[in-house]
This record gives C-alpha cells, sequence and structure tokens, in this order.
C-alpha cells in the first residue's frame, strides 16, 4: 500500500503549533477528522496514547510514527504533519520530532498495517527527504511526498 494512496492532501498540517506530544495527537487527529466523518477526535486520541504507553513512537532521527487501531474502521487512514521547532516525543534518540506520520488501522488489519508502517519508516530514514519535507512550502508536502516514495 503506498503512502501517497492513504495519505488525503487534505490530511497534512504543515505547521504544527503544538509544543507537547497530546498535542501533537490532538492536531493529527483534526487533520484526519477533516477528510474521515464519523470518528472523534477523542476517541483517535485514546487509542494513540494507549499505544504510546506501550513505548515511544518516536523513532529518532526527527521522526515519530504515533499510530493505533479502532474496530468500527474499515481502512487505513492517515495524516501528515510537521513542526518547524520540534516537540519532545520521547523519541529514542531522545532528541525533538519533527515529522509525524498518525496512522489508524482497522483492528484486524495485521499484515497492511505494519508495512504501511515500514514503509513510511522507510520513507523518513532517508535524510535528503526529512530535510525536503522540513523545508518545504506546505504546499509541497504532498508532491514531496508522492515524489520520494516512487524512489523506494
Amino acid at each position: 500500500m503506498k503512502i501517497a494512496d492513504l495519505l488525503n492532501p487534505a490530511a497534512i498540517a504543515g505547521d504544527l503549533k503544538a509544543s507537547n506530544k497530546n498535542e501533537v495527537l490532538a492536531e493529527l487527529s483534526d487533520a484526519i477528522l477533516k477528510v474521515e466523518s464519523g470518528l472523534t477526535r477523542e476517541e483517535i486520541i485514546k487509542v494513540l496514547q494507549e499505544r504510546e504507553r506501550l513505548g515511544s513512537t518516536g523513532i529518532g532521527d526527527g521522526v515519530a510514527i504515533p499510530h493505533g487501531k479502532l474496530k468500527k474502521l474499515d481502512k487505513l487512514l492517515l495524516s501528515f504533519g510537521r513542526s518547524r521547532s520540534g516537540v519532545d516525543f520521547d523519541s529514542m534518540d531522545s532528541k525533538p520530532a519533527y515529522l509525524f506520520f498518525l496512522l489508524i488501522a482497522p483492528e484486524e488489519s495485521v499484515g497492511v498495517h505494519l508495512k504501511t508502517l515500514a514503509r513510511i519508516s522507510k520513507l523518513l530514514k532517508n535524510p535528503a527527504v526529512r530535510r525536503r519535507l522540513m523545508e518545504a512550502e506546505t504546499e509541497e508536502l504532498y508532491r514531496i511526498i508522492e515524489e520520494e516514495e516512487k524512489k523506494l
């Protein structure tokens, strides 16, 4: 499953205002809600916080991929956010996170969920991709994700 196929450009928050992890989760949840009705901010944040209690989804190198599963979903949902100032996300390298993909999956979707997480991780492992996403205008973010994903 391609990231660009899952990510609606309307679910991109190019200028997150958040100063902490919970605020990031709220803003990224709001981005999902712009493109997906039938969910509430509270239920999304609840599953994300439950997952964070198991261990931070801040993978290092300025990247975090908060994710969780919801029973009532029938497809994967994705949002993307960028914080120019960075947010302490309890990342593995103890450094702030700047780039965030939020993934919400149906409860039964183990394989697709894990493959999507791996694909996002692979995309953002490249320092040049991270730099492009940090330097881009908000309107360019989706196109950059789409272009760089073709190289995977």
